[in-house]
């Protein structure tokens, strides 16, 4: 705390402006949380609480670039190597190293931003997320004026220490500055960034998510202690992967049945199975539209859908056969009944 939060508390009392006295109190309170004061920092938040000058902090700060993520308990299936990972950066924060700037990078879908949500679930700390659309504008030079309203956000959010601050897809702002087609544009706003997160203290834990590693500026991956590569599923895993999301959504649809072992051979006629993130989708909308008279609709739903992403013929009954589907595997996918697919299999030309 400095002179001026004093006279300022004085001032402002005196003028009876409650707002800029709730906004002065909080920043005092900030300072003593930045100093590891958390007990004095306690103290005053009490005071205001206590008082009618307690506002919750969205609408003392009017957070305009941040905004509070909330998360649920969902099971969030990761492969091996990643998970190790995400293992070690909860390790350090509960252990307080001075380790705090992440970064998760990879395609679409992969969990990177969930892996956050999680990471701040077990952590029990608030999550905020960066807002992006409030901040890129057209207008020239607003950009790195709004970069900097941003952090002083942060820096104004009450207990810090017990925040998580999210800059997802932080590509929007930070491409290389000397492969963007707005040089100087992209210049002055990823320098202007950089200037700001150098300004951070290191009780300020951040993570970042990106699409597009290889186009980010390389002063920016520096600033990052760890990056965390989220692109390393191998098939078997995506499957699995596949699976567990699956038994989540089937108690929703309590006429659905699971059929693992065909589940698992219908993935496998995946070229390139799709990230977690899109699988959940096709899953979901699966189940959704499935014949609740019908227990296995939703696989043959499944099915379709690859044959249809795949842009591949639908696959008659001796082709799936070749492929090791059983006779009532067939039955289920095509919607013929089980004599019918026997007795195609046994050679009887008159189905």
């Amino acid at each position: 705390m400095k002179k001026k939060n004093v006279i300022n508390l004085i001032r402002y009392h005196q003028e009876n402006n409650g707002a800029a006295f709730r906004a002065e109190a909080l920043m005092i309170a900030k300072d003593f949380y930045d100093d590891g004061d958390n007990q004095l920092g306690d103290y005053i938040m009490t005071l205001l609480s206590d008082s009618n000058y307690f506002i919750p902090q969205e609408v003392v700060y009017n957070l305009k670039f941040l905004k509070k993520l909330n998360f649920d308990n969902s099971t969030l299936p990761l492969p091996k190597a990643i998970t190790n990972d995400v293992k070690g950066i909860i390790n350090s924060l509960k252990s307080h190293t001075f380790i705090n700037k992440f970064m998760f990078e990879g395609p679409p879908g992969t969990g990177k931003t969930e892996t956050v949500k999680q990471i701040s679930r077990i952590l029990n700390r608030t999550l905020y997320i960066v807002d992006f659309n409030y901040i890129i504008d057209s207008k020239l030079g607003q950009t790195q004026k709004n970069i900097g309203d941003l952090f002083n956000e942060i820096k104004m959010i009450p207990n810090i220490n017990n925040c998580i601050i999210l800059f997802d897809e932080i590509d929007a702002i930070a491409l290389d500055r000397i492969n963007s087609n707005d040089l100087r544009e992209m210049g002055r706003v990823t320098t202007a960034f950089l200037k700001e997160l150098d300004d951070l203290g290191n009780n300020i834990v951040i993570f970042a998510t990106t699409n597009l590693y290889k186009n980010i500026d390389k002063a920016l991956k520096r600033r990052f202690d760890a990056v965390i590569s989220f692109d390393r599923y191998t098939k078997e895993e995506l499957i699995d992967t596949a699976e567990i999301m699956l038994d989540e959504m089937l108690p929703k649809f309590k006429r659905a049945t699971k059929n693992s072992k065909l589940f698992r051979k219908i993935l496998s006629l995946y070229k390139n199975i799709p990230y977690p993130g899109e699988m959940k989708n096709i899953l979901r909308t699966s189940l959704a539209f499935s014949d609740p008279e019908n227990q296995y609709d939703y696989l043959k739903r499944i099915y379709d859908t690859i044959i249809l992403q795949e842009n591949i013929e639908q696959l008659d009954i001796l082709n799936l056969s070749k492929l090791g589907f059983t006779t009532r595997e067939i039955e289920i996918l095509t919607g013929k009944s089980k004599s019918s697919v026997s007795r195609l299999l046994s050679g009887d030309s008159n189905e």
